[in-house]
């Protein structure tokens, strides 16, 4: 059974700092990816990672502040978020691919996790 299972959410004021996690099993995934849905708006591309990690893409608005990592001997993908601010407020989802590009939009992605809330308190 495939599944990916984030974690790592919660609620921090702004400035501050969270690291989410996806657990991805069932099968082998290439490239993953974070996006995120805030209330009332559409789903939004966050940040891509390509399986070595040599390859990386991040929205305009994450750059500088959030860092995509991931530990493929457990699994897993990370999201480094600082900085935080408001706006960050969402539902973030992991997503992940069978093939290995980092892609943007989420119709490239083949498998979502259920999200986890990240709040961030001004």
């Amino acid at each position: 059974q495939v599944q990916l299972v984030e974690s790592g959410g919660g609620l921090v004021t702004a400035g501050g700092s969270l690291r989410l996690s996806c657990a991805a099993s069932g099968r082998t995934f290439y490239a993953m990816g974070w996006f995120r849905q805030a209330p009332g708006k559409e789903r939004e591309f966050v940040a891509a990672i390509n399986w070595s990690g040599g390859r990386t893409h991040y929205a305009d608005s994450v750059k500088g502040r959030f860092t995509i990592s991931r530990d493929n001997a457990k699994n897993t993908v990370y999201l480094q978020m600082n900085s935080l601010k408001p706006e960050d407020t969402a539902v973030y989802y992991c997503a992940a691919r069978t093939v290995n590009v980092p892609g943007t939009k989420a119709y490239e992605y083949d498998y979502w996790g259920q999200g986890t809330q990240v709040t961030i308190s001004s």
